[in-house]
């Protein structure tokens, strides 16, 4: 039986249940990856959807990606352009029976499912599976996805009670050395995918390369070798440097490492080192990463709605003057100007500093908050449909805060920036 593994945000080998099914009920197998061509184009609000930072990151996960398969033999078939294109070709080419998958359910990687499964044979089966939650869909205490609760404390309690972290999905073996076949693809650069390289800013908080080893190691370095994780809660709202949080976003956002992974791992350190109130919390932030799938499971298209999942009444501003001084850093304060830079400069931006700049576009400015996601989307290196999306509508007054608190960017400053370090990094004026 021939199948096929249809990579999509889950770009690893270990603990990738699609891998392991795949290769159990397969005597040939072989993977598939396609940079989609709708994740490259320009958005509603005239944003590139992927812009460089994210694509070199995503460049440099695939290519990794396609050195692990290799090693369990299984070659990857690279594209850049549409599934719906190359994935019946290459299907009817190796006579595949059965595609194994990540299960997606966002309004464009439902499409290009779609797309797909319309230019296919019946007979091909899809075995979908959720496997980028911590807590496992069917195992959280709730009948269906309507029934999830609207707010995160809930949600987390009831949780945390009821339900057990499943173990790593363990691959057992390789395949035979004949079933690595040449494929004659090459991982796209970024000037094949619109873009001009780049040289990573010297101030970076986020200096790291894509791909599931770079995000072992990073893990090897912020749990084993610094211990930094036995501080995390303390340091977490920091803006300077590589260590003030465990900085394992972007890996998690495209699959190159699970949340299952990270919790196993944590547990390990709190049995060998520590186990306190800063350990947990890197646990609690996963489950918030959970919580906001579980509300685009709830809501579906509805988070990229004005009225978010509130319905609420939201009368923005369309201002392009506001837009620019946002977007560049140029706006009366300077700590938003600080991280807006900082975004702009290096595709990432500390928790602390997202919260401040949303709350200010939203609150302040009063603009169309879903214009300040979509550039959140197109420029963070960890961009995340649903972490995005969903925490955007929370800080605009439009999603899970009950108490729709609008953030003083001065007193922020002063509680996070005291010495204006951060904000000097960022907003000095260049000597050359």
């Amino acid at each position: 039986m021939n199948n096929l593994i249809w990579f999509r945000n889950d770009l690893r080998v270990q603990d990738n249940s699609s891998i392991a099914n795949a290769i159990k009920k397969g005597t040939k197998v072989i993977g598939f990856y396609c940079f989609e061509s709708i994740f490259f184009e320009t958005d509603e609000f005239e944003f590139k959807r992927t812009e460089k930072y994210r694509a070199k990151f995503l460049i440099e996960t695939v290519a990794q990606l396609r050195q692990e398969l290799e090693k369990l033999h299984i070659p990857l078939f690279i594209y850049h352009g549409n599934s719906a294109d190359h994935l019946p070709n290459l299907i009817q080419e190796y006579d595949i029976y059965s595609i194994f998958l990540q299960k997606e359910w966002t309004r464009d990687e439902q499409v290009i499912v779609d797309n797909v499964k319309n230019k296919l044979d019946r007979t091909i089966n899809f075995h979908e599976v959720y496997d980028q939650f911590l807590f496992h869909p069917d195992d959280i205490p709730y009948n269906s996805f309507d029934t999830i609760p609207d707010v995160f404390t809930n949600f987390r309690k009831k949780c945390e009670v009821n339900v057990k972290v499943r173990p790593v999905v363990q691959v057992f073996g390789k395949l035979p050395s004949k079933n690595l076949i040449e494929t004659n693809y090459k991982v796209p650069t970024l000037e094949d995918l619109g873009f001009k390289d780049f040289l990573r800013n010297a101030n970076t908080a986020f200096p790291f390369k894509g791909g599931e080893l770079e995000a072992t190691k990073r893990i090897q370095h912020y749990f084993w070798e610094t211990k930094k994780l036995k501080f995390y809660k303390k340091t977490r709202n920091g803006l300077i440097g590589i260590d003030y949080s465990s900085k394992l976003s972007a890996w998690l956002a495209n699959g190159s490492i699970s949340p299952r992974t990270i919790y196993w791992e944590i547990l390990k350190f709190e049995k060998e080192i520590i186990k306190n109130q800063d350990t947990y919390w890197l646990i609690f932030e996963l489950i918030w990463r959970d919580y906001f799938k579980y509300i685009s499971l709830k809501y579906n298209d509805v988070i990229f709605k004005l009225g978010g999942i509130l319905n609420r009444t939201y009368d923005p501003v369309t201002n392009e003057k506001a837009k620019h001084t946002w977007i560049n850093g140029l706006t009366k304060e300077p700590f938003v100007n600080a991280n807006m830079k900082e975004l702009l400069e290096t595709g990432w931006m500390s928790n602390r500093g997202r919260q401040n700049v949303a709350s200010f576009w939203s609150k302040e400015l009063e603009q169309d908050w879903r214009m300040g996601a979509a550039y959140f989307e197109s420029m963070l290196i960890d961009y995340d449909v649903h972490s995005n999306w969903g925490n955007w509508m929370y800080a605009s007054g439009v999603g899970n805060d009950p108490r729709n608190r609008k953030f003083n960017i001065k007193l922020q400053a002063e509680r996070y920036d005291a010495t204006g370090k951060y904000q000097r990094l960022w907003l000095q004026e260049k000597l050359f």
